[in-house]
């Protein structure tokens, strides 16, 4: 279970896959998935850090429509560092057979990101975008266009469930959250914790 290092260290053992990090042109991306909780909560921990460092974070949400969940209200006490833009409805999309208005929706939210992107923000987070590609919102293939556009100066994270493999293949860093326990929730959750 742990690896001993030559300074006698202890390291937990895991089946990591280093690659080597493109250095060049492009900003890094980070891709978030799995079916655990936090990976949105994960890319918004980023957000306070780059605001207390006052850089500028932008957040697109593909799919998520909801302005009483604690992010969206927070934006206005995070300003000028933080920017959250929705593109979805209120409701939930059927993963299976989304609806006409919802691709509409993640075009517009893709589309806006690219204007985001002229502007370089430190960090640009794709909530959800994930799940949008999986679910045919959008396809993995413009996604992976926008994000070899990416400058050196911008960082990209990409959250959400059922990452398509070539999401996966094309970031940087790639890390999967596992539900290993969680008890069944009812209605929305808990006020500040899950929403």
């Amino acid at each position: 279970m742990f690896a001993r290092h030559a300074k006698g260290k202890h390291q937990y053992a895991s089946p990591i896959k280093m690659a080597k990090i493109k250095k060049g042109k492009k900003g890094n991306v980070y891709l978030w998935t799995g079916d655990g909780w936090g990976k949105t909560t994960s890319a918004l921990g980023v957000v306070l850090r780059a605001a207390g460092h006052k850089k500028k974070s932008v957040m697109v949400q593909f799919m998520k429509g909801r302005k009483y969940v604690g992010e969206y209200k927070a934006k206005a006490k995070l300003k000028p560092y933080f920017e959250m833009h929705q593109f979805g409805r209120d409701g939930f999309v059927k993963l299976s057979s989304p609806s006409a208005k919802d691709k509409a929706l993640a075009r517009k939210g893709l589309e806006f990101a690219r204007k985001a992107l002229k502007k370089k923000p430190f960090l640009l987070i794709l909530d959800e975008v994930n799940i949008a590609a999986a679910a045919k919102l959008l396809d993995a293939n413009e996604i992976i266009e926008f994000l070899d556009s990416v400058p050196k100066s911008t960082t990209v994270y990409l959250t959400g469930r059922y990452a398509p493999k070539k999401l996966m293949k094309r970031a940087d860093y790639v890390t999967e959250i596992r539900a290993v326990k969680q008890p069944k929730i009812s209605g929305k959750g808990k006020i500040g914790i899950d929403y």
